[in-house]
């Protein structure tokens, strides 16, 4: 099985940007940690929206993690590319988004993903890998 996830702006700051909220372990580390047989991982992260939405047309995988970061709560155009892709996507976020501010309280990607988790650190990530190994 292979996953793809795709982490948005400032997700290249892990383990460095407010810890208090993000942790302070790095992606890298953390995807060492969660590796689990049968599962090939790869890791697309960039700041740029457009970016995003050519990883998620080419994505040529079984399933997709995607946290969009801040493009969640603005980004039509990703939430488009999610609508109009086949492969199953779970939206992740680090921090619990109903929790926060209240611009982050919407996401244009909610309504068109498989399902999302939020609120849970980084085990969001291997709550989706989870969601993946039983649905494939």
């Amino acid at each position: 099985m292979e996953i793809l996830i795709i982490n948005g702006p400032n997700l290249n700051l892990l383990g460095k940007r407010q810890p208090s909220i993000y942790g302070d372990i790095s992606f890298e580390e953390y995807i060492q940690e969660i590796q689990k047989d049968g599962i090939t991982i790869s890791v697309f992260q960039n700041n740029v929206e457009g970016e995003i939405i050519n990883a998620l047309h080419n994505a040529k995988v079984d399933g997709i993690i995607l946290n969009a970061g801040g493009y969640t709560h603005t980004s039509v155009a990703i939430r488009d590319a999610v609508s109009a892709i086949e492969t199953p996507v779970v939206e992740v976020h680090i921090s619990n988004i109903s929790a926060r501010e209240s611009f982050r309280h919407e996401s244009l990607i909610s309504p068109v993903a498989a399902g999302c988790i939020f609120g849970f650190g980084m085990m969001g990530y291997e709550l989706a890998l989870d969601y993946f190994k039983k649905l494939i």
